[in-house]
């Protein structure tokens, strides 16, 4: 962004271009949506959108970075309300958090955390999935008290990338294909037991 929005009226603008941004792309593409597109439908001039932002791909970082707080909220808040064991049984938990913010939240099905524009569009020094599994780490540090190893680090990354490819194609359709989900779960959990000592 060009600059973050200070007072709470600039802010509920730039909310409404980003919420704006993920219908268009839902209706028409990312290729096809542009920054005169989103100004219309946001109702707003299009100096204003360049305001905070130097062009689409701007945006859609926004959007996208918006994308991994709002999942990381809620995979925090669903594990929260839960009583696990181990790190490890938040895998189910994630992939359904993941499930339904792929129906919920316009524009996720496409971007998710940004491949379609860049695989490195969150961190330059970083790819998108490696920025998701360092704030993972972080989460299962903050929840579980535990720092994990290099060897689970990268298996972590394995499932995110794994889940990642399986789930564009299970939502192949907006509504998503549940049998696939659910295979995607016993993938996950099969690869785990195998990798880590589990238990299953």
């Amino acid at each position: 962004m060009r600059r973050a929005p200070v007072q709470e009226r600039s802010a509920a603008r730039v909310e409404r271009m980003l919420d704006v941004c993920g219908r268009l792309i839902d209706d028409v593409g990312y290729e096809a949506t542009t920054t005169t597109m989103i100004a219309k439908r946001a109702e707003v001039s299009v100096g204003s959108l360049y305001q905070f932002f130097p062009d689409k791909r701007a945006v859609v970082q926004a959007l996208a970075q918006r994308n991994l707080d709002t999942y990381l909220a809620r995979l925090g808040q669903a594990l929260a309300e839960r009583r696990l064991a181990h790190w490890w049984d938040m895998i189910d938990v994630a992939a359904d958090v993941y499930v339904d913010l792929h129906r919920e939240i316009p524009g996720f099905r496409v971007i998710r955390f940004g491949d379609v524009v860049d695989t490195h569009l969150l961190q330059p020094e970083e790819d998108n999935d490696q920025v998701l599994a360092l704030r993972l780490f972080g989460l299962v540090r903050a929840m579980f008290g535990v720092d994990l190893s290099a060897e689970e680090q990268l298996v972590v990354v394995v499932l995110i990338k794994a889940a990642d490819a399986v789930t564009k194609y299970a939502f192949r359709s907006p509504e998503g294909d549940p049998q696939v989900m659910d295979e995607l779960k016993v993938l996950m959990n099969a690869y785990l037991g195998a990798r880590l000592d589990t238990g299953t």
